[in-house]
């Protein structure tokens, strides 16, 4: 969970770096050591565990980040693509982040666990439902489209195989779900 006791400045440009490097050291290996992470990062271990005392609280607040990060990114996709290619870009976003949270294993099957995921939830529905709005007056998806339907939809996304095979299954599933959502 973020501190609620505002940070000196450097307090939190170290934070965002240790954010940084946390996200791509467990994309390339989830057992990869804190101590590592804070070498990566150009902070000192103290550092590091006054941030985040325990890998479980540094990868709970590694997937919350990255969360509101994508969350935060529907207005810059909507503006860079048309709706429904915005769509495709959001949601292969959403699935590389579920696939990291996935390969992070048994760290992030606790109760903090469920509570982060379930806090993200409501933003991620939102952000959805931004999406489908956009479709919709473009034309491109049917009208009343449930954000919740399309997330359980899409989550097929992030169960196929993390290699290029799985990579032209997700496309194709997409494909499959996007002709679904036509009117």
């Amino acid at each position: 969970m973020p501190d609620a006791t505002p940070q000196r400045s450097d307090a939190l440009k170290n934070r965002e770096a240790i954010l940084q490097v946390a996200h791509d050291a467990f994309a390339e290996s989830p057992g990869v050591s804190l101590n590592s992470i804070a070498k990566l990062a150009g902070v000192g271990p103290g550092t590091l565990y006054r941030h985040f005392p325990t890998r479980e609280a540094l990868i709970l607040e590694v997937y919350r980040h990255d969360v509101d990060r994508l969350v935060g990114s529907v207005p810059d996709v909507l503006a860079a693509h048309a709706p429904l290619d915005a769509l495709r870009h959001w949601f292969t976003t959403l699935a590389a982040y579920v696939r990291l949270k996935h390969g992070l294993g048994d760290a992030l099957n606790t109760a903090a666990a469920q509570e982060v995921v379930s806090a993200t939830s409501v933003s991620v529905t939102a952000a959805v439902g931004r999406l489908l709005d956009a479709c919709e007056r473009a034309g491109e998806v049917r009208p009343g489209l449930d954000p919740t339907d399309v997330i359980m939809l899409m989550s097929c996304l992030w169960r196929t195989p993390d290699n290029p095979d799985g990579a032209t299954q997700a496309d194709r599933l997409m494909e499959l779900a996007i002709d679904g959502f036509r009117p």
